[in-house]
């Protein structure tokens, strides 16, 4: 680092005296983000009670943190307040561990798979349209956000472990709720409380955690039973060997992966598939032209794998309801030692934030970036994009592993639904996003379905 770029310091709002930006960041974080970025540029420094935090939203910085100089970014001390749920999942282990559990994972989720994985995915689809049909059939409201968790969490459970959690959702619903919750209080926290404190919020994290608990333990019981076998995930899992000792996973550790996969594999799909279908509402040529898509390619027919690459509209879609409602808003990293990002010197230990929420909208490479535009998304207008200004999926080696089930499912999912039903959002039902460790709407999406027509 040379000596003038060590002395120069990135512009940003001081905040408050001693707990700096640290109020906003818990009431409107969005915004104090979205504003940072548009008053100071690229990177931002925010004094947060007793850390330092730096945003970047350049592409080239992000990619230099995720890819290029990778070894030298590590998770938060604030994620690791996630280890309670988490454990040493994916999401959170590090170092060789992590690429050990990496290599387990990864072949679970190749695409020859992606086919089997898509029958499944169509089959429980079909399962849910009488319930839904019925529903439109009365005219009931109901909150598509928890119909679209209750779906895709069945979907998760089902190719990734052979489980049937349907019969789970609600407890899961309201488990992951007081979850996401409770740790963005603690983690917003200026001095976290021992966990051991018979506080409220202490035990009502407890009890969810122990009621994800049972449901996770109960998959894995099943499964030594004999129950379900087959070659999913939890099977590679449950039979891989360390290459050292012969070991296999401990149940605490097959605890943890299934625990990781699941929360974070249903609640972030499923809480894409709720903004995209909130953006439909709100943009109904958009709507019309997704249905006219599947209905013209495909009538009534089931899609299969084979037809996605055909459902362009539909891909793009979905690729712009991530682009304005990213499910992992925000990336967190740790410097290990110095390095310099965007011209300025960030020091051991300074946390940095990648937000693909605010990257999204960055005006330099995104035309209109508040517009809903699917076909920003057309090769020929997004070929000179920079890599890392769309990540929703994270990026570089630690990029999230289930991407391609996620899209899987919700292409499938989009299809199938929007085919067959326009939902139109319950007069005065406020819809506004809040930034956990997901970005879920407050109140859920309460809406009214009807069916469409036929196709002749």
């Amino acid at each position: 680092m040379t000596h003038d770029a060590a002395r120069r310091i990135p512009p940003g709002p001081k905040g408050h005296w001693l707990l700096g930006n640290l109020p906003e960041r818990r009431s409107d974080p969005l915004s104090l983000f979205l504003r940072g970025r548009e008053r100071y540029g690229d990177v931002v420094r925010y004094p947060m009670g007793p850390f330092l935090m730096h945003q970047l939203s350049h592409p080239d910085d992000v990619k230099r943190v995720l890819v290029d100089n990778a070894q030298n970014y590590r998770k938060t001390a604030l994620m690791q307040r996630l280890r309670p749920v988490l454990g040493e999942g994916l999401l959170l282990s590090e170092g060789d561990f992590w690429k050990r559990q990496r290599r387990l994972a990864q072949p679970a989720f190749h695409k020859e798979r992606l086919a089997g994985m898509a029958t499944v995915i169509t089959g429980l689809i079909e399962d849910a349209l009488p319930r839904w049909d019925a529903l439109a059939e009365r005219g009931e409201p109901f909150d598509l956000s928890a119909e679209l968790m209750r779906l895709v969490l069945a979907m998760t459970g089902r190719v990734l472990f052979g489980a049937d959690l349907s019969d789970s959702a609600r407890d899961v619903a309201r488990a992951v709720t007081t979850v996401l919750e409770e740790l963005n209080h603690q983690v917003l926290s200026v001095l976290p409380l021992p966990a051991s404190l018979p506080l409220p919020g202490h035990r009502r994290l407890r009890r969810a955690i122990q009621v994800l608990d049972s449901i996770v333990f109960g998959i894995i019981d099943a499964r030594h039973r004999g129950a379900h076998a087959s070659e999913d995930l939890l099977a590679m899992l449950m039979q891989a060997r360390d290459a050292d000792t012969g070991e296999g996973m401990s149940d605490r550790q097959l605890r943890d992966e299934v625990m990781t996969l699941v929360l974070a594999g249903h609640e972030t799909t499923a809480n894409a598939l709720t903004w995209t279908f909130h953006l439909l509402e709100q943009h109904p040529e958009a709507e019309a032209r997704l249905a006219e898509e599947v209905t013209r390619l495909l009538g009534e027919r089931t899609p299969t794998l084979q037809d996605l690459p055909r459902l362009g509209y539909t891909a793009r879609v979905f690729d712009e309801s991530m682009r304005l409602y990213p499910p992992a808003w925000l990336i967190s990293r740790v410097a290990l030692n110095d390095d310099i990002l965007g011209g300025y010197p960030v020091a051991r230990g300074t946390i940095v934030v990648i937000l693909p929420y605010v990257i999204h909208r960055h005006p330099a490479f995104w035309e209109h970036p508040e517009r809903f535009d699917p076909d920003r998304f057309l090769p020929a207008r997004s070929g000179a994009r920079p890599r890392f200004a769309w990540l929703p999926f994270g990026g570089g080696q630690r990029m999230c592993v289930g991407s391609g089930l996620a899209l899987l499912q919700g292409h499938l999912v989009l299809a199938m639904l929007a085919r067959r039903y326009h939902f139109q959002r319950v007069p005065g039902h406020p819809v506004e996003p809040q930034a956990l460790v997901t970005l879920r709407p407050r109140h859920g999406l309460r809406v009214t379905a009807r069916r469409r027509s036929a196709p002749r």
